[in-house]
């Protein structure tokens, strides 16, 4: 798959349910061939301000394939911070520094107060930009949404350090 033209599509949720439908309805979307979604998640942020990431329903991701593939690149291309703060290691920190440092903090990653307040939800889909208007589009049940672009490269390097560094990110999650 190319990852040249790529986009980030948020959805922020008051409702945890309507999030995790929203997804169900993307990844359907997907399936019916509307449109490709190359990583998606739910993102649930407690009142207390801690964030869980759920790939779908109640299941927790928190296995190193699901992050190095898909559900760690997400988080760190909506929001460097949260993905930095579960994911302590040498070459993930590296990795976010190098990305945030070539860029404005305004034109990399979202907002999380805005799209990911404490007590609310997000689904965060990464999807070749051809796709961001159809796929924000099937995010009926969101109270705001957005699309962004997104570098490609910046995507690649922060899939390759996930991969390289997937034991010590589930050894940091279930610590």
């Amino acid at each position: 798959m190319s990852t040249k033209n790529l986009a980030l599509v948020v959805g922020s949720y008051d409702d945890t349910a309507a999030a995790s439908e929203d997804y169900d309805a993307l990844r359907s979307g997907q399936d019916a061939g509307g449109y490709e979604v190359i990583g998606a998640v739910v993102l649930v942020r407690g009142k207390d301000g801690k964030v869980q990431v759920h790939e779908h329903g109640d299941k927790s991701v928190g296995h190193g394939a699901a992050w190095g593939a898909g559900a760690g690149v997400v988080v760190g291309l909506f929001a460097p911070p949260l993905l930095a703060a579960t994911a302590i290691g040498a070459g993930i920190g590296a990795v976010l520094g190098k990305i945030k440092k070539g860029h404005d903090e305004k034109k990399f990653g979202v907002d999380v107060d805005e799209y990911l307040a404490p007590g609310t939800s997000a689904v965060v889909a990464v999807v070749d930009d051809k796709w961001a208007d159809k796929v924000e589009k099937a995010l009926t049940r969101a109270n705001k949404r957005i699309n962004k672009a997104i570098e490609a490269d910046d995507y690649e390097k922060l899939q390759k350090a996930l991969a390289e560094s997937a034991d010590d990110v589930v050894e940091q999650i279930n610590s």
